[in-house]
């Protein structure tokens, strides 16, 4: 009787721990189903989205002059209604290239020596005319599948800064002066190749702890469906980062005493200083950056050129993306040093071209 008993104990292990039927163990099984694309609470969430904002300008309203008001929102919806067409643009073909693209055609285009492969990934950048945010998995990804991390960073820095999407935007924020376009191409691949360069020179394997993260196509996946939720995905996060950056641009236009715009303004590097730190906590996406930099004309055209090279490389959310996909020791280094170069090479460039 106790034997049994021992071996019916004996089979319910076994089939405890037995895989399902489909063959994957019960966590991979878990793993490969598809996640739900919008939360539970999805038309709170919508409802909410449509009111809050209203209500808050309402209130707001009642505290400052009716012109104050109608110009802040002229300001707001000038910059969104310029912006948005690009990042759509920017935002399909990012996805496009993610769904349709393989990832050897980057590794092949770059050349075996890594100091000649950091600037040409700069230049490589161009054919990525998506948000910052997705050249962080795309580089962690290049890295994974053996190109140096030097022009694996470099490509980084430059895809989200010198691609054509960003760099018409720019001429059309900026009619009549193709020398901000020029100067922000320059200045942006000048930053990304000294980057590059100096990861060679001065980087630490240890700092860099790449996660295991995979863009592109997927094989046995449907390439139009995963073009659509990187599309979705990159239009949803960046078009919030947009709409946060045109109304802090319109609140700096509008609720800032000029005074206080003229002590910043007024001095050439406390200008480049305030718009590059600006850069960073605004986090605005680089197919609208330009719209927004266009909009705050009370600073120099070198301090504006400051926030459409830094923005575009460090920020906030480009900052919690680099920690996560390669750690926090390598994010706080590169945010710190890339802030830096881009300064600097933007304050140069500038100089020189405008």
């Amino acid at each position: 009787m106790r034997r049994t008993d021992e071996l019916a104990v004996g089979a319910e292990a076994t089939a405890v721990v037995t895989p399902p039927v489909s063959g994957y163990p019960v966590d991979a099984a878990a793993e490969e189903s598809p996640a739900r694309e919008l939360p539970r609470f999805w038309l709170l969430v919508l409802v909410a989205a449509a009111v809050l904002p209203g209500t808050a300008l309402f209130l707001l309203g009642q505290g400052v002059s009716k012109a104050a008001l109608q110009a802040w929102q002229t300001v707001c919806l000038a910059v969104v209604v310029q912006a948005t067409p690009f990042l759509l643009l920017g935002t399909a073909l990012s996805g496009a290239i993610n769904a349709f693209v393989p990832e050897r055609v980057f590794t092949r285009l770059l050349p075996k020596r890594p100091a000649l492969a950091v600037p040409v990934a700069g230049i490589a950048g161009v054919v990525l005319p998506g948000c910052e945010c997705a050249s962080v998995p795309v580089a962690g990804s290049l890295i994974g599948r053996g190109v140096t991390p030097a022009a694996a960073f470099a490509f980084l820095l430059s895809a989200p800064a010198i691609n054509p999407v960003v760099l018409t935007a720019t001429a059309i924020a900026f009619p009549g002066t193709p020398l901000m376009v020029l100067a922000r191409l320059v200045a942006s691949l000048v930053t990304a190749a000294v980057m590059g360069w100096l990861w060679l020179w001065l980087g630490r394997e240890e700092w860099l702890r790449p996660a295991v993260r995979h863009t592109g196509h997927q094989p046995g996946h449907n390439r139009w469906t995963e073009f659509r939720r990187a599309f979705q995905h990159d239009f949803l996060q960046a078009g919030g980062f947009l709409v946060v950056g045109a109304m802090a641009a319109a609140t700096f236009n509008v609720a800032v005493p000029r005074s206080v715009l003229d002590t910043f303004s007024g001095s050439p590097w406390l200008s480049v200083l305030f718009l590059a730190g600006l850069a960073v906590i605004l986090a605005v996406c680089s197919e609208a950056d330009a719209f927004v930099a266009s909009s705050l004309t009370g600073f120099s055209p070198t301090a504006r050129l400051a926030f459409m090279v830094v923005g575009p490389m460090v920020d906030l959310k480009l900052i919690a993306l680099q920690a996560g996909t390669f750690g926090r020791a390598f994010a706080a280094r590169f945010s710190a040093a890339t802030t830096v170069v881009a300064v600097l090479c933007a304050t140069l460039v500038g100089g020189m071209l405008l």
